[in-house]
Order: structure tokens, then sequence, then C-alpha cells
């Protein structure tokens, strides 16, 4: 089997996209192959981006209070998840935040904000963020995660100097009626495609464990691609479902390096709880993580991230050395961490 794996890899590798019969294949592999599952996909990841891992940091601007009725989300209408809801956060507290991300090693600050999408004061508001973000740190890519957007918000965005703009399709579009009805899958497409339009870098992933959408990601061509773990929080609709297996989630993202060679594949919300102790394997596939807390899910210890780094011999973006872990511990956030997620 290893041969296999092997074969398909370099097929990947010579400019082959794989099919999703062979994709099916790799998410259907046993237990026994795994590891030389992700020993290929491990060839693909160090072609492209050698041994290094791409820090992210989130910086939530504001939390909850969404109209929107995501199935799977703690913040949408109907949730009685108990977390932290507050309006925006004032310009000197995102900048705060932000630098205690960057300062932390991150390469990369993600500004999200709960709602189904932005307002032109909303747009101009985070403008004015990005801008001073980018004044006090222009070497930091800025990523903006708003919602759905209107026509010129993403120029708008652009042009106050964010980089990129994410808004996950999360899951397959024959699924995505089925945990969210206050919004359609073509309206989460169209926003990415006004993002790319303006000159910003599409960045799209989605949510293990609600029906996968790797080719859909692949054919929108995101730059980045987030992977998330489904928290089945209390008080959400997808409640108690527990039904994800470590070496199942490793399986995925494995699978997604094969069909996304050369993209930024992300280790994102929920791998602390659903990857457990292989994360570091998971590494070996993916390149990019996000440092400490999520949005309304705490993650591991930001030092504890960096030595995941550090000790299984990876370096990271942007950094001539580790930072200091004495540094880390500060890295909390407001909301993050709530009695929700502790519980989960």
């Amino acid at each position: 089997m290893t041969e296999r794996f092997d074969a398909l890899a370099q097929s990947v590798l010579d400019g082959t996209p794989i099919t999703a019969d062979q994709a099916l294949s790799l998410l259907t592999s046993s237990d026994e192959e795994l590891l030389a599952l992700v020993a290929a996909g491990s060839t693909i990841r160090r072609r492209h981006f050698g041994m290094t891992v791409k820090l992210n940091y989130l910086v939530d601007l504001k939390s909850g209070l969404c109209p929107e009725n995501c199935n799977y989300c703690s913040q949408a209408l109907g949730s009685t998840a108990p977390i932290l809801k507050y309006s925006w956060l004032s310009k000197s507290e995102a900048l705060d935040q932000a630098g205690r991300g960057i300062d932390g090693g991150a390469s990369r600050v993600c500004l999200v904000a709960s709602g189904r999408g932005p307002s032109r004061r909303d747009i101009d508001r985070v403008g004015d963020i990005v801008t001073g973000l980018k004044d006090e740190h222009p070497e930091v890519e800025v990523c903006a995660c708003l919602g759905i957007l209107k026509d010129g918000q993403a120029e708008t965005l652009r042009n106050a100097g964010a980089d990129a703009y994410n808004h996950n399709v999360n899951t397959a579009e024959s699924f995505h009626d089925t945990i969210v009805q206050t919004h359609t899958y073509a309206d989460r497409t169209a926003t990415i495609e006004k993002a790319k339009s303006s000159g910003l870098s599409p960045c799209s992933g989605l949510i293990v464990g609600m029906g996968e959408a790797l080719f859909a990601l692949r054919e929108l061509d995101s730059d980045s691609i987030p992977i998330n773990f489904l928290i089945p929080f209390d008080g959400t609709p997808m409640e108690g479902q527990w039904n994800l297996t470590p070496a199942q989630c490793l399986r995925i993202v494995a699978t997604a390096r094969f069909v996304c060679p050369d993209r930024e594949i992300r280790l994102a919300g929920g791998r602390e709880i659903h990857l457990r102790s292989l994360q570091p394997l998971a590494l070996q596939v993916a390149n990019s993580i996000f440092l400490g807390d999520y949005l309304t899910s705490e993650g591991q210890a930001a030092e504890e991230d960096l030595a995941l780094i550090r000790d299984n011999g990876f370096t990271i973006i942007g950094q001539d050395e580790t930072p200091d872990p004495a540094r880390v511990p500060a890295l909390r956030r407001r909301g993050a961490g709530t009695a929700a997620e502790a519980n989960a």
C-alpha cells in the first residue's frame, strides 16, 4: 500500500490532479495505512513548503449577536451556548491584541467579526484597523473575515491595506442547506469571487464532520484552506455529535494535501480536541496553524504550539528563531475559552 500512496504523490507532484475516486480511496484507507499515507503526503508538503510553518493569529472584533442560523455555530441565531457577546473592539484594543500575536511569532493576523455581513460603517471601521496594523507592522499579512460582502467592499478593504479575505464554504454544496437556511452556498462563493476580483487573496476552508468540500475549494482556487474540526457546542443544533476520531481527522488533512498540493493547509479550530496526540503528524502534511485561541473556543496554550513546531523540526515563517515562550502565555482574547468550550 505504501507504493500506491507514493505513486499517487509523485503523480500529483508531476502535475496530475487527483480524481474524486482517488481522494475517496485515501479517505477510506485503513488505520494500518495511516503512516504511509502521511509520509506520502509529506513529500508533497515539503516540495512546496519545506519544513516551514506559518503562524496565524485571530482577533475577534465582534462576538455573538449574529442573525444567521448556522447549526454548528455558538454565535448563531437561536444558539444558547454561554459565550461572551460584545460589540466592536476599539481600534486600540484590536491593535493591542494583534500585536501580542505578532510578538508570539504570527506572520498573519485575521480580523474576524460575527454577523451576516458588514455595513459601510463596519467596512470603514475595519479598514481603519487594517491601516493602523499595517502602519505598525508592514511585514504582517492582514486577513479580514466579516461575512458576506456587498459590491465594492472588498476593494475598500484592499485599498486600506488588507492582503486577504476569509469566507469559509464550510461544507459541500449538497449539504449546505441542511446546516444553514439564512444564506445560500452561492452567497458564500460569490463573496470569495468578490475577494479574488478585488485583488485580495482568497481564503476559504471547511469544517470536518459536516460533509467535506475539498474539490470545491480547489475549484474556487482558494490560496489558503483552514481546516476546522466540528465542535458540537452545547446549545446548538449539532450538540452531542462527537463522531470524529483522530485517525479520521488526520486522513482528511492528508487528503487535503493531495487535492490542493501547493495551497496553504491550515490546522484550525478543534484540532487540539480531535487530532489530540496526532497533531505532530498533521503538521507533516499541513503547513499552517492558528496560534492560541479561536473565536469562541479555547486552543492549547500558545507556548505549547511553539513547542509542537520546534520539537518536530519545523521552523516558523518570518522568524530567525522560535519566539521566547515566556512572552506567549498572555495570548488570551476577550471571549475565548468560555464555559461552553471548557465543558465540550
